[in-house]
């Protein structure tokens, strides 16, 4: 089943995207320019590629771009883009955390909806700005938490509203890697430099790269809100100056309990986000490593392997299922899916309307959430592991 991003009447013209960020020796810039063209509802038309102006240029260059679309701020981007009849309508931000607010503050002033990537911000203050401004404006506003757009995941949190697991207990999330097991900020590495420097990352370091996923789908597919936490953010790595190994008891409101690790010094993981739901009735467990795969087990019976698109396989991940069954789809076609949502919110804002209810994407308001995790995991762990509510 493939997606269709297009509505009933024929296929809309294609949104002008215009990427802040995202140039030589980037990269998830890339993965974004690819998840916007999986569905073709995208056309990058201009760009701010680099907070160096001449770099900026050469990447534009790269790309195909118009040399009167490439440009050297985000400032001279957004005043121009917004000036031009055939200006951009969404841009994708791919920066460093630190620029985030600014850059999508400018965006949203210029009438232009926004995709970032996580988190959001750096600050509590800053995100909660950003909410207010996307209320105020009514900019569409996209946080690219894109394994929420896996179709097993989607399965997942359908699987739970309906109350299969029951009242649910047990929420536990790991997201595991090894790629910082060394100091490898040393070494000129442009990805691990920027992740961990306080001055651009913000206060965490593993918890606001990866943990905030972690959290991010503990949410989405539980539907439960966290109501205090107890963390312990560590860091194994001589001279590191951020965490790069994080793990926190959870309450979640309602009463069931959990437990997030993440890490990136866990030598032999890659990339290991797990996610296991307990309730009443049944359990799920999921693996992003095998991402077409939902271990489903109801209390007393044996446990199910449902697959997508194969028998078992519902709505909720049909609509966003791309190729047959059997044929592996994952990192870069969930991705997609966070773009063809915001695409669908993007084309009915067009027509003045609301995307139809069953469009699901993270929001600025799951954006501001990450950033009130990752404020209250810091101070959990800066007091020695005390309880920290969310606020």
């Amino acid at each position: 089943m493939a997606i269709e991003a297009s509505n009933e009447a024929g296929r809309q013209a294609r949104i002008r995207l215009g990427m802040v960020g995202g140039g030589q020796g980037a990269f998830i810039g890339a993965v974004h320019r690819i998840a916007a063209r999986i569905d073709d509802q995208f056309e990058l038309v201009a760009g701010a590629l680099a907070s160096d102006p001449g770099r900026a240029m050469a990447s534009a260059k790269e790309l195909g771009l118009a040399s009167d679309r490439a440009y050297g701020s985000f400032e001279e981007m957004a005043k121009a883009e917004a000036a031009r009849a055939d200006g951009i309508e969404a841009v994708a931000i791919v920066t460093p955390n630190h620029m985030h607010a600014p850059i999508a503050k400018a965006f949203l002033q210029a009438g232009i909806h926004v995709i970032c990537d996580k988190p959001l911000t750096t600050t509590v203050a800053d995100a909660e700005e950003l909410v207010a401004l996307v209320k105020a404006t009514g900019r569409v506003f996209v946080v690219t938490h894109n394994y929420t757009g896996y179709p097993m995941v989607r399965q997942a949190r359908a699987m739970v509203a309906n109350g299969e697991l029951g009242d649910i207990r047990l929420v536990q999330a790991e997201y595991l890697q090894d790629w910082l097991t060394e100091r490898l900020e040393t070494s000129n590495q442009k990805q691990a430099a920027w992740r961990t420097d306080p001055a651009r990352s913000g206060a965490g370091g593993c918890i606001g790269d990866i943990g905030t996923h972690a959290y991010n789908l503990a949410c989405f597919v539980s539907g439960l809100e966290l109501d205090e936490l107890l963390a312990e953010l560590s860091t194994f790595v001589e001279g590191r100056r951020l965490d790069d190994d994080v793990q926190i008891l959870l309450k979640w409101k309602g009463g069931a309990k959990g437990m997030l690790w993440a890490s990136q010094v866990a030598v032999g993981n890659e990339n290991g986000l797990t996610l296991r739901i307990y309730g009443s009735k049944g359990g799920l467990e999921w693996a992003q490593e095998n991402p077409n795969q939902l271990w489903f087990t109801p209390h007393g019976r044996p446990k199910q392997l449902l697959t997508r698109g194969g028998a078992g396989a519902i709505g909720a991940a049909a609509r966003v299922t791309r190729i047959p069954s059997g044929h592996p789809e994952g990192y870069l076609e969930g991705f997609a899916t966070i773009y063809a949502e915001a695409a669908r919110a993007i084309h009915a804002a067009r027509a003045g309307g609301k995307p139809d209810p069953a469009v699901l994407f993270p929001t600025v308001e799951d954006g501001l959430a990450g950033v009130k995790f990752i404020d209250a995991a810091v101070k959990s762990s800066a007091g020695k592991g005390v309880w920290v509510r969310m606020r």
